[in-house]
């Protein structure tokens, strides 16, 4: 007499997917955006669910604030807020209007990274649920409480984007 093993999925062993949290946002049958933290940089992407394996469809990385003249660290809030920025306008350009947070297994923290990216998108002009009072605080966002340095190449590089 033999016992039956039963197997979870590779990715849910792995502690990688949450499927419970997942077939959530599936059901909702709007485009996902995805936020992931490396150590050094946020990737950004938004992402349709087809039967055959998610689509890509817009995607941003903070490193391309370097190509754009930003001279700063690629992993704080105004970094991610402008990586935000940009991912708004190339989703824009897509004409993709609205999307639902996917965090992963990240922890979201008010005021976080996390966060100021999706503030960023939600200022570039498309709709994403979130709350007010989770967003980092104007001074954060533009960098002033790092240095006066940063708050200039923050507004040049919105600025920038803006146009």
């Amino acid at each position: 007499m033999s016992k039956k093993i039963k197997f979870e999925y590779r990715r849910k062993r792995e502690g990688k997917t949450n499927y419970k949290r997942r077939l959530a946002l599936l059901k909702s049958r709007k485009d996902r955006l995805v936020i992931r933290k490396t150590n050094n940089y946020l990737i950004a992407q938004i992402v349709r669910y087809e039967p055959d394996g998610d689509k890509v469809l817009v995607s941003a990385n903070s490193k391309e604030l370097q190509k754009l003249g930003w001279k700063n660290s690629c992993k704080n809030i105004p970094a991610s807020y402008l990586t935000g920025l940009i991912l708004g306008k190339k989703a824009s350009e897509k004409k993709i209007k609205e999307a639902i947070v996917d965090l992963g297994l990240q922890t979201p923290i008010k005021g976080s990274r996390l966060y100021s990216l999706i503030k960023g998108v939600v200022d570039s002009g498309m709709s994403v649920p979130a709350s007010e009072d989770v967003f980092p605080p104007k001074e954060r966002l533009t960098g002033s409480h790092i240095s006066d340095k940063i708050s200039k190449e923050f507004e040049t590089l919105k600025n920038k984007l803006a146009k």
